[in-house]
């Protein structure tokens, strides 16, 4: 699966420690994101910046939860944090990407907290 090819979640779950949340798409596609990825790499201006320049490394998240998961129309969620972080859409999309590309994505922000020296811990 690529992840330009459309597929729709079919079911969203958040785990009863509120600490993953589990995407399964109608291709039959089945992601089980940590709570700690989903908000490193939350889409909003605050982790992304508007430019790549601005982008921010998010450390000491290891331990949030989530609290809420909200629809946003037909197309996305809104994931609210136990850390008050509630920013960020997360388009149908971006949930299949970071699903294909967890590997990828998580080993570039753990180079990005060494380069910096931070810590996935508080």
């Amino acid at each position: 699966m690529t992840v330009n090819d459309k597929a729709w979640p079919s079911e969203l779950r958040v785990s009863k420690d509120k600490k993953t949340l589990t995407v399964r798409f109608t291709n039959g596609d089945k992601h089980v994101l940590s709570a700690e990825y989903l908000r490193v790499l939350s889409p909003s201006a605050e982790v992304q910046g508007h430019s790549a320049e601005q982008k921010t490394t998010v450390g000491g998240k290891i331990d949030v939860a989530i609290m809420q998961v909200q629809p946003i129309g037909n197309y996305a969620i809104k994931i609210i944090f136990d850390d008050m972080h509630d920013t960020g859409i997360y388009t149908w999309d971006y949930l299949m990407k970071l699903g294909v590309e967890h590997e990828k994505l998580w080993a570039e922000y753990l180079a990005e907290l060494e380069e910096k020296g931070l810590k996935r811990e508080r």
